[in-house]
Formats: structure tokens, C-alpha cells, sequence
């Protein structure tokens, strides 16, 4: 381990967040040797995570998601703990780039030492998540972070995303009612371990009362997201703060439950063997697409199954030879 990994490391486990911010850089990079000695890195660091409450938040457009993370996130550290937030900006699918605003929409959060709020590009990863969020989410832990948010780009239909990597998935809603809950796949509502009701003041708390009501009955016809967890319904004000404390109380019951059962065991080390898997497939197609072989014939035979002169299964076979050096295209 070089002495730069040892004074990153030493850093992380202070608590340092500039620290911590320059080893999430190292981990999201894809220079090979930066990748080598990030995996050094997290493997050192492993045995500082795995205690705190991992998080995923998602919701409908329009819901208030970055206001009621800082209002949940100060609420938590109001009751002793630390949190970060890793807020998966939507990357632009023409130019690469992405919005990366999270810290101004967060500001007073961003204010707090006991917090750390890192944006990071979505890129192409399904679910909107960032490949390396799982990596980060550990380096958190180690540095102290007790409580780490998962904020999604939004409600897709590949949010399994990252509910496969948290202990807990919070679906965030508007008050909308029955009308709303119709526009939602039904997979992702499934995916939920708690469903708040947000924005559930002023002139819009009769509204929100109803669409309480209305997603509890919808969810007696759905089949629990977790083991014998029955999904609660709250609803809250991330404006006034209302709601907050009881939207905390579920989560520790939910983590009680789950910790006197032995599901949640079960669940981050199914996480973990799914993350192996995961982590092989797209090194693979990194690979794939960078083999020489592969790179020579590739844009022609994506052509030639545009145009119609060649089944995918043909060119996908062909290329696959390349790649193994079976056979050459003729």
C-alpha cells in the first residue's frame, strides 16, 4: 500500500471529507491504475463498514426530494448522527454531462460538518445510479457516516437499482391519491419498505390525508417489499418539518425488525453476491467492447443489423468469436 493509500486511509477513518471526497474520486475513476489502487483501498477499509443504515430515495418529479433530504437529513443529526447523501445527477445522454447542482439545492445540509453530500453522474449505469455509488456508500461508512442516502435520478422502471443496494427503500410521493398511484409502475411501489406522502401542509393536508388512506389500501393488494415487513404509509412536511420524527421512528423499527430476524444479514450479503455478479458483467463488456478484434468489425456489423443484411444473433456470434479468438469473420 503506497503512502498516498495510507494517508487517504488514515484520513477516512477521521472523518476527514476532503479525504473522503478525493478516495470517492479515486473509486469512480476508470484509469486502470487508479481502479488497481482503489481496490486496494476498499479493501482495506472493509472492515469499517457494513454499521451504518444505508437509504434509497426516490419519487415522482416534482415531489421535493432534495427539500426533504436536507429536512430529514438536519432532523438526523438533530438525534446524533451523521449523514451523507449521494445524490445521482441525471447525465446528459447527448453530452456526457450532468447538472451536479445537489450541494445548492442542499444548502443549509451541505452547511453541516456532521454532513456530506457528493453529486455524481449518472451516466449510462441502468437505474440512473452510478456504478461505483455502491463503493462510495462504504467509504462513507468507514469515515463515520452512520446514516448514507441513496437519492435516484427518479421514478423508472429500473429502480431495483438501487433498492439491491440499501437497507431500506423509501418511495417519496406527492399528495395526489389513487390519480398518482395509477401513473406509477406497479414494480416500483413494490420495491417500497416505506411510502411518505410529502408536502402534507397548508392547503394541501386534506389532499394528503386521502392519498395516506388511499396508498394504504393499495398496498393490502400488493405483496410486502420485505419478508413480513408490512409497508407503512406517513406523510410529512419537509417545508415545516412535520412528520420527520415519526418517518425516523418506522426506520428504526424497520432496522429493529429486520435485525432480530436475520433478514437483513440475509439481505446485504444477497446485495453483495449480486454486486460481484454485477461488477463482472460490466467488466466484461468493458472488455468486450475494447478487444481489438472486437473494435475492428463492430461498427460494420452494427450497420450491416441495422440495415436488415444480418440477424443480431449472427453478428452478436461473430463477435463473441473475435473476442475469444475461436474464429475469425471471413
Amino acid at each position: 500500500m503506497t503512502a498516498h493509500l495510507v494517508a487517504l486511509a488514515e484520513g477516512i477513518r477521521r472523518g476527514d471529507r476532503r479525504a473522503l471526497a478525493r478516495a470517492i474520486t479515486l473509486v469512480e475513476s476508470t484509469r486502470r491504475d487508479h481502479r488497481r489502487q482503489a481496490e486496494v483501498l476498499l479493501e482495506t477499509m472493509l472492515p469499517e463498514t457494513g454499521r451504518g443504515v444505508r437509504i434509497g430515495i426516490s419519487g415522482v418529479p416534482g415531489v421535493g426530494k432534495s427539500t426533504f433530504i436536507e429536512a430529514f437529513g438536519q432532523y438526523v443529526i438533530s438525534q446524533g448522527h451523521r449523514v451523507a447523501v449521494l445524490a445521482i445527477d441525471p447525465s446528459s445522454q447527448r453530452t456526457g454531462g450532468s447538472i451536479l447542482g445537489d450541494k445548492t439545492r442542499m444548502e443549509r445540509l451541505g452547511r453541516r460538518p456532521e454532513a456530506f453530500i457528493r453529486p455524481s453522474p449518472a451516466g449510462a449505469t441502468l437505474g440512473g445510479v452510478a456504478r461505483r455509488t455502491r463503493e462510495a456508500m462504504l467509504l462513507c461508512e468507514a469515515a463515520g457516516f452512520d446514516v448514507v442516502l441513496v437519492e435516484t435520478v427518479g421514478v423508472g422502471q429500473s429502480e431495483t437499482a438501487v433498492a439491491d443496494m440499501v437497507d431500506l427503500f423509501l418511495l417519496l410521493l406527492l399528495p395526489g391519491g389513487g390519480d398518482e398511484l395509477q401513473g406509477i409502475k406497479k414494480g416500483i411501489v413494490e420495491l417500497a419498505d416505506l411510502v411518505v406522502v410529502n408536502k402534507a401542509d397548508g392547503a394541501l393536508m386534506e389532499a394528503a390525508n386521502l392519498a395516506v388512506a388511499e396508498y394504504r389500501h393499495a398496498l393490502t393488494l400488493l405483496r410486502p417489499a420485505t419478508g413480513d415487513w408490512k409497508t407503512p404509509v406517513l406523510s410529512c412536511s419537509a417545508r415545516t418539518g412535520a412528520g420527520i420524527d415519526q418517518l425516523w421512528e418506522s426506520i428504526g423499527q424497520y432496522r429493529s425488525q429486520l435485525g432480530v430476524s436475520g433478514a437483513l444479514a440475509a439481505r446485504r450479503a444477497d446485495q453483495a453476491t449480486a454486486w460481484l455478479w454485477n461488477e463482472i458483467r460490466e467488466s466484461l463488456v468493458e472488455a468486450f467492447r475494447a478487444h481489438p478484434e472486437v473494435r475492428a468489425a463492430l461498427l460494420d456489423l452494427e450497420d450491416r443489423v441495422r440495415r436488415g443484411e444480418l440477424p443480431p444473433t449472427a453478428a452478436a456470434v461473430t463477435l463473441l468469436e473475435r473476442f475469444s479468438g475461436r474464429a475469425a469473420v471471413s
